[in-house]
């Protein structure tokens, strides 16, 4: 596993152009097994995780060829609706490939889908989405096999999620794209992911309404076509690089975000004395300039919470703590999606943070505390960037292991804040 050597107390500097969305990203890799011919997709990060995606689709039968960050998918020989077994054991957000394989095959078998280790995260809630829609689905060990019919194929249906899960809202539309008949999907997820992966399904053909609010109507069509789709930037890497940029005392304009996305991460930003200033490019796309010059302050709510969007994402949880040990006054973080994702807590405390962990789900943070270098280890993706950042900040030289999971979710992190003024060394 690689780590990362990092000298803190450099103020960041420059400009930061955002990648691609990498939740966005991998869901248009999965559909594109649904569209007939070469699909190009461009701005897609290149991290381990669309790797990943990629080798799925190629075990399926499909080609692909990646160029910088331009993806072309060919899928005219898609043969299989049972992927390697291996790439699915690797990556939680492979459970997206079910709905276009029932969509395109009518059936699918795979392995029990991994990844970071911050929950159960079980998919039930897809496995009885698809159930409701008529499916027949059998257990062996950690091996599902979904099976179909024309009840499943054909007329109008109902499915009412059990909770508002991004990756289930996604499974369950795409599962509807190529089926005869009207699908109405009740309690989605409304993430901007899910509306950027119904616009490139849209462009292909599809005829989706509703993504974005927690109703989708799916209208099923009989084929889709290639297309060129680029990728909406990332939220959380935005969050992300704004955050470090403060605790360091930067001046760092980030390109090409989305307002839009990012409301009540901003609204936050500003409650913690957050220096920042957005420069609108047209009515969508924007620039962020972080220029920190006021001492940074714990928010008056002393509360922070995460919930489905548009509520503060979960994957700003852990950069955000570490802002908060670098924030004058007492905060509490409630995270209420993953019951395992404050494992990085422990090393922010061997670095000097002031973190009481009251629950799994609760921790108080007492700032502004000097954190100092230290042998810590990253144990998910977003956690892992948390110590990056928490290492910035910090006194002398801290060496960060296993942050292959951090390459999981940024491209190319270490060699990107390298640009920006960052002392951090990558070893192998």
């Amino acid at each position: 596993m690689a780590k990362f050597i990092v000298t803190g107390g450099q103020k960041l500097e420059g400009d930061f152009v955002v990648a691609g969305a990498k939740n966005a990203a991998l869901k248009m890799i999965a559909a594109s097994i649904m569209i007939p011919g070469r699909t190009t997709i461009y701005n897609v990060p290149r991290i381990i995780d669309v790797l990943k995606m990629i080798e799925i689709i190629e075990s399926l039968g499909g080609k692909s060829q990646f160029v910088g960050n331009t993806l072309t998918v060919d899928a005219s020989e898609i043969n299989s609706s049972q992927p390697n077994n291996n790439a699915i054991q690797q990556l939680r957000g492979s459970v997206v490939i079910i709905g276009p394989l029932l969509s395109l095959f009518g059936k699918a078998e795979f392995a029990q889908p991994g990844g970071c280790l911050i929950g159960a995260r079980p998919i039930d809630t897809h496995l009885n989405a698809f159930k409701s829609m008529g499916a027949e689905i059998k257990y062996s060990g950690e091996h599902f096999q979904i099976a179909t019919d024309d009840d499943f194929k054909t007329g109008d249906k109902v499915v009412v999620l059990e909770e508002m899960s991004v990756t289930a809202t996604e499974n369950v539309m795409m599962a509807s794209v190529l089926r005869s008949g009207k699908t109405r999907i009740e309690i989605c997820a409304a993430e901007p992911e899910i509306a950027d992966l119904a616009e490139f399904l849209n462009k292909a053909g599809a005829k989706i309404s509703g993504a974005g609010t927690n109703t989708i109507v799916v209208d099923g069509v009989e084929k889709l076509q290639p297309i060129e789709y680029a990728v909406m930037p990332d939220r959380i890497e935005v969050g992300t690089i704004a955050i470090a940029a403060a605790i360091t005392g930067g001046k760092v304009r980030i390109k090409n975000i989305i307002p839009a996305h990012l409301q009540i991460v901003l609204n936050k930003f500003r409650a913690c004395h957050l220096d920042f200033e957005i420069e609108m490019i047209d009515e969508k796309f924007a620039d962020m300039i972080i220029n920190q010059k006021t001492k940074l302050q714990a928010p008056e709510t002393k509360w922070v919470d995460t919930r489905p969007y548009p509520g503060f994402p979960t994957d700003l949880q852990p950069p955000f703590v570490v802002l908060m040990t670098q924030a004058a006054g007492r905060t509490k973080v409630f995270e209420t999606i993953f019951e395992s994702r404050f494992d990085y807590v422990k090393w922010l405390s061997v670095m000097g943070a002031k973190i009481e962990i009251e629950s799994p789900h609760i921790v108080e943070i007492e700032g502004k505390t000097k954190l100092h270098g230290e042998m810590i280890e990253s144990t998910d993706l977003r956690g892992g960037a948390a110590l990056i950042l928490a290492a910035l900040c910090a006194d002398g030289e801290t060496v960060i292991n296993n942050t292959n999971y951090v390459d999981r979710g940024y491209e190319n992190f270490d060699e990107r804040l390298k640009k920006l003024g960052a002392k951090i060394e990558r070893v192998e």
